[in-house]
């Protein structure tokens, strides 16, 4: 076997399992599970029709570089919502979820003959880029958000040796968990130490769609390379349908960017074996075409996080994020001490922050926070709300 997976840790949800195990939550209170980020509101009808339509669609062998359909859906996608040209022949690939194209992409993005090889990461952190990092035979370097320097990548605490090392930065904004949004400045300096030390920028923008101003949507990488006047040169965007549209099982999103690299990226695919279903892309098609659902969606997100933020600001201190749908909520006391005794106590599950992070320059920066997605229905999130705020006061 390959040895590089003994240096994988337990995904986060495993180890929430074992924090858990023997622990009996309190009899007669329904599980309200706020750990995992994934979109409990329904799914549009007009997707769930245009995938049942398309079932034909099953007797053929899928395209790796997708459909003309779907690539130009992604494409006019990307002209309305970053007001950025993208050529749907080369600029843009469909993939089978976020999840999938970032770990996947690492893997074709290293070279192995550097004998050291690293790929920045923010800390805390999507466990994928550890893993990708990881098997791709990369070290990570974990680059420490946290409230003292406003939750972003501090780029300048990268001594000079490690900067001829970096092949590839992963960076995520949304970011998950703080919610907090790239802003043109840090857009530039990125962009800046990308043409310095020639390394790929790999920009998970999976939470994009989930904010709070319509009238403000969170900044993309692609709209920051064209206010910068740039080309799309050493970036690639990764973006999913899942919380945009609700659809976390169809597992379809895209890459767009880099052309040459993205020319490269699709050659790793088709060995890849990892095409999308016809079925799927006919149903991702109509789904990027339309934004009424999104408005809807988000409109849903608006209205549980005025809900619940004045319920909880007495008792968890807190930021109200840019965007996406997680509180990043400071714990009296350890963050794993407060998931446990919260799910026996009053059956609702976070996820210690400590679990998202890594320790780096000595410390663990999710340490003493937990993340709360408000991913369920309002009541529900209510109602979790009125539990957490309960239990932190009985505890105090």
């Amino acid at each position: 076997m390959n040895p590089r997976l003994n240096q994988l840790q337990p995904y986060p949800f495993q180890r929430l399992r074992e924090l858990f195990a023997g622990v009996a939550p309190e009899a007669g209170l329904s599980a309200i599970n706020l750990s995992i980020g994934e979109p409990k509101h329904p799914t549009p009808a007009f997707i769930r029709e245009a995938l049942v339509g398309s079932l034909d669609g099953l007797a053929n062998y899928p395209l790796t570089q997708g459909t003309d359909r779907l690539r130009e859906a992604i494409a006019a996608w990307c002209r309305r919502r970053y007001g950025a040209e993208i050529d749907p022949a080369t600029e843009v690939l469909p993939v089978n979820g976020s999840r999938e194209a970032l770990f996947a992409f690492a893997q074709a993005v290293i070279d192995p003959t550097r004998h050291v090889k690293r790929i920045l990461s923010p800390n805390p952190f999507y466990q994928i880029y550890e893993g990708a990092a990881i098997l791709a035979g990369a070290k990570p370097y974990f680059l420490n958000a946290t409230p003292e320097n406003g939750y972003r990548m501090d780029f300048d605490a990268v001594p000079g040796d490690v900067w001829e090392t970096v092949q590839m930065a992963y960076v995520c904004s949304p970011g998950n968990p703080t919610g907090r949004v790239m802003d043109l400045s840090d857009w530039r300096g990125l962009f800046e130490l990308a043409d310095a030390h020639d390394f790929i920028i790999a920009a998970d923008e999976c939470y994009s769609e989930i904010y709070f101003d319509e009238a403000a949507p969170p900044l993309g990488a692609l709209t920051a390379a064209k206010r910068l006047g740039r080309d799309f040169s050493r970036l690639v965007v990764f973006n999913s349908l899942s919380k945009r549209s609700n659809v976390p099982g169809l597992r379809s999103g895209f890459v767009a960017g880099d052309a040459q690299i993205l020319e490269q990226f699709l050659l790793y695919r088709t060995y890849h074996g990892s095409a999308m279903s016809p079925v799927v892309q006919a149903a991702s098609a109509v789904a990027w075409a339309d934004e009424a659902h999104v408005v809807e969606n988000r409109r849903q997100y608006r209205e549980k996080f005025a809900a619940v933020m004045p319920m909880l600001q007495d008792v968890l201190a807190f930021d109200a994020p840019d965007a996406a749908f997680y509180l990043w909520a400071k714990t009296p006391g350890g963050d794993t001490d407060f998931a446990r005794e919260l799910y026996r106590d009053q059956h609702v599950t976070v996820l210690p922050g400590s679990y998202l992070a890594r320790e780096a320059k000595g410390v663990n920066p999710g340490e003493g926070y937990v993340r709360i997605a408000l991913v369920d229905r309002l009541e529900a999130c209510v109602e979790a709300a009125v539990r957490i705020r309960d239990f932190v006061r009985n505890r105090s």
